[in-house]
């Protein structure tokens, strides 16, 4: 029995310190095999590493990365960009050096920078914890062949870094032949992807919004046509419905919503917030109908508090002191498209200087009002926008 038991106990000794051999020969291994990986000068400068039987830079090997602040600071971060990279994703202070390095070092055979790169991390802080370096090659072929260019596929990936981890064959080819079948062509396809870098995982279809892309309207020739399309392809099928009712609410009917978003498709990227108070704004102190924003779209994308309120109250004011110049509606929706600087001349600096500073003064303080309980107000958030 004895000798059994010390026989046991032998063998486990041995095994532990088998494993714990295995394990400090890959801590001893990992400098230099990343130095092996990342060697780039002459051979006359190289020597054979007596671990690997490979020749290995002997300055690579002394000056390899320890850290994730120094990896960082050699792919060309600032240190007031390391900070910005570690408070958006605190667990890269403590991420091993040599993966880091291989993926900071395949990123930057894309050519990407490190200010693109404080994008991309503050776009998606898990970027680098992800398996970026797994048949990366074999993807960016893939991606390269459906942008064309190189260059144009590292703008894309800027402004949408999960482009390098998508499944190319499940995820990006079903989604480009979705549209390629509703008549969208592969160069309008890559425009929608960089205007709307979330495209490929938020497309779903439906006969619903089939329905709806149908009902616009809008030809397949049309300039708008891919705005229709994409922006349906990506929204919720019930936030169309809420914000179709929204409209209908002011007097349209479903078809003319329908048509009108066939025509101004970045309706439904504005909110049903949005929308109310500046239809509110245009029936209720404008006194102008519901459809005049069907002929003037931008009375609903222009800023109610900064532009539409405070030109509108300058120019009832300007009228009700019996000044010129006088206008009518067509002048006032010229007035609401024009710059800050020639509404100004048109209309206050053409005055007499104490009716000048009187105008001015209730110009700018119609800019300051704020909305009631503004700074009480609780932002939630809903995801995607629209």
């Amino acid at each position: 029995m004895k000798g059994k038991a010390y026989s046991r106990s032998l063998f486990t000794i041995q095994s532990c310190n088998v494993d714990f051999f295995k394990y400090h020969c890959n801590i001893l291994l990992r400098p230099y095999t990343n130095a092996y990986l990342f060697s780039t000068t002459t051979e006359s400068s190289t020597r054979s590493s007596p671990l690997l039987g490979n020749r290995v830079e002997e300055d690579e090997v002394v000056g390899s990365p320890k850290c994730s602040t120094e990896v960082l600071r050699n792919f060309g971060c600032s240190e007031i960009d390391i900070q910005k990279i570690f408070s958006r994703q605190p667990s890269l202070r403590n991420a091993f050096a040599s993966p880091l390095d291989h993926k900071l070092y395949l990123l930057r055979k894309l050519g990407i920078k490190s200010s693109e790169l404080i994008k991309i991390i503050n776009c998606r802080p898990r970027f680098l914890n992800c398996g970026l370096n797994k048949y990366f090659d074999e993807r960016l072929d893939n991606l390269e062949s459906l942008f064309g260019s190189r260059e144009l596929l590292t703008k894309a990936i800027v402004r949408n870094p999960s482009l390098l981890l998508y499944d190319f064959e499940k995820k990006v080819v079903p989604v480009f032949s979705l549209y390629e079948e509703l008549g969208l062509s592969r160069s309008d396809m890559i425009s929608m992807l960089m205007l709307r870098p979330t495209l490929i995982p938020r497309t779903h279809m439906t006969p619903e919004k089939l329905d709806y892309i149908h009902r616009t309207g809008i030809s397949s020739e049309s300039k708008m046509y891919k705005y229709v399309v994409t922006i349906i392809g990506v929204s919720r099928s019930d936030t169309i419905r809420e914000k179709v009712a929204n409209f209908e609410r002011f007097g349209f009917s479903e078809d003319e919503v329908l048509q009108f978003f066939g025509r101004s498709p970045l309706l439904l990227t504005l909110s049903v917030e949005k929308v109310q108070r500046s239809m509110t704004f245009v029936m209720g102190t404008m006194k102008l109908p519901a459809k005049t924003v069907c002929d003037y779209p931008f009375l609903l994308f222009c800023s109610l508090e900064v532009l539409l309120k405070p030109r509108v109250l300058l120019v009832s004011k300007i009228r009700d002191m019996g000044l010129g110049p006088q206008i009518d509606v067509c002048r006032m929706m010229t007035a609401l498209r024009m710059s800050e600087q020639r509404f100004l001349k048109v209309f206050v600096n053409c005055q007499k200087e104490e009716v000048r500073n009187e105008l001015l003064l209730y110009y700018r303080a119609s800019q300051g009002i704020r909305r009631l309980a503004e700074t009480s107000r609780k932002v939630s958030s809903v995801g995607f926008p629209f």
